[in-house]
Order: structure tokens, then sequence, then C-alpha cells
């Protein structure tokens, strides 16, 4: 069943809604995931002797930018958790661009943003276990001292809540403004002038420069704070 803002299935006399942005996401995904198989499939079958071209030659150049996203803060790990990150980088750099072509950013729905958070957090703490076990990731929370034990738990919990609203707030406000600025020019035949001038200058900052930008800003947070858990004081 259609719905104006996505659409709704009915299960078991249920009915479950599926919002625009998150069923853009969905399809993103999907999408991209068959694109990156592929494209691994060409690697696997590419001569290594020889410089790559074309499209290999993007991909691999793409590879190498998220490398360099996360690498300085994963340092020795980073291809350990490069497919991972690497993964959402891109699938978050290509959904905050779908603005580009009338659909709406999954980025600017909050679910969205809370779930990739989420999984930023369980994953950062997760490691910060496995690395020093259950009862010395919680001792950190008492240092230096007990009594700061609240703050710390606070100081926790704010990582996800910072990451999401950040680019919630960001993506969304983008679209808000875009939003408005067709409403006018449908609205206003004069303003529809100016706004075929103004609209494609706002695309280029909120969709592409606002997008990439914050996706920038996300993953180095999301890299700098596991690389507190896995990384080695030494490296």
């Amino acid at each position: 069943m259609e719905h104006l803002d996505g659409i709704v299935l009915t299960l078991f006399g249920y009915d479950i809604e599926i919002q625009a942005a998150v069923l853009n996401w969905l399809v993103l995904g999907a999408v991209l995931c068959m694109m990156l198989i592929i494209m691994g499939k060409r690697f696997e079958r590419a001569d290594a002797s020889q410089a790559p071209k074309g499209i290999m030659l993007v991909v691999e150049m793409i590879v190498g930018l998220c490398r360099n996203i996360v690498g300085d803060n994963l340092k020795d790990k980073t291809s350990h958790y490069l497919p991972f990150f690497g993964t959402l980088i891109i699938m978050m750099a290509v959904s905050n661009l779908l603005g580009l072509i009338g659909l709406q950013p999954p980025t600017s729905n909050l679910s969205v943003n809370i779930t990739l958070a989420v999984m930023m957090f369980l994953l950062i703490q997760y490691n910060g276990m496995r690395k020093a076990g259950i009862r010395a990731r919680l001792k950190e929370l008492t240092e230096p001292m007990v009594l700061l034990t609240p703050l710390n738990v606070i100081g926790e919990f704010a990582l996800p809540i910072s990451l999401s609203m950040r680019l919630f707030g960001n993506i969304l406000a983008g679209s808000i403004i875009m939003l408005l600025v067709y409403t006018v020019m449908k609205s206003l035949s004069w303003a529809g002038i100016f706004g075929y001038i103004a609209a494609p200058l706002l695309h280029c900052y909120f969709d592409i420069f606002s997008g990439l930008i914050q996706t920038y800003i996300f993953f180095t947070l999301a890299s700098f704070f596991l690389s507190q858990q896995v990384v080695d004081e030494e490296d």
C-alpha cells in the first residue's frame, strides 16, 4: 500500500509504515551491496601489475579516501575495520546526495541516524570490553574518582546522541530550506527566476558540501572513540 511519505504494509492485521527516508536507505543499501560485490569480483580478477583505470580507478580512489578518514585514528587496525566503516561511509555519502535528484536523504530521518550512532556506540563498547574485560571497562567509568562515575556514564551515552543529532540537524535543515525555496518558486512567479539561480547554489552547499562534511565528521569522531579502545597507546 502506497503512502504519501512512504509505504504502509499490512501484516496480520497491523499496519507497518516504512517512511520514505528509511525506504530510500534500504534500497540504497541493496543497490550498493550489489555494486560492491561486483566491484570486489572485478578487483579479484584484475591484473595487479597494471594500473587501474576507468571505474576501477574511481573505486580505488574511494577506498583510499575511506582509509584516510579512519586511518589517522585507527592506525594499524585500519584494515580490520575498513570494510565496515568504508561501506557505511559510502552509503552515508551517497544518501546525503539524494536531495540532488529530488529524493529525501535517509539521514534527514532521526531514526536512521540514531540507528547508525547506536551501532557505533555498541561497536566501541564491545571492543573495549573484549580488549580489557568487562570488569576493567566498568572500572574506567569510576576514574579518576568514584564521585565522577555519573559524569563518565553520561559522557559515554553522549556520544551516540551527539553523533545522531549533529547529522540529523544539518541534513534536515538543508532539506527544509530547499523545500521552502521550491515552494516559494511555485507560489510566486517572479521568485521563480531567482529560484532557478539560487537553487543550484543551495543544492551545492546543502547536498554536496554539507552532506560530505557531515559524513566526514561522523566517521572521524566514531573512529576516534573506537581507537581509544582498540589502538595501543604506543601506536
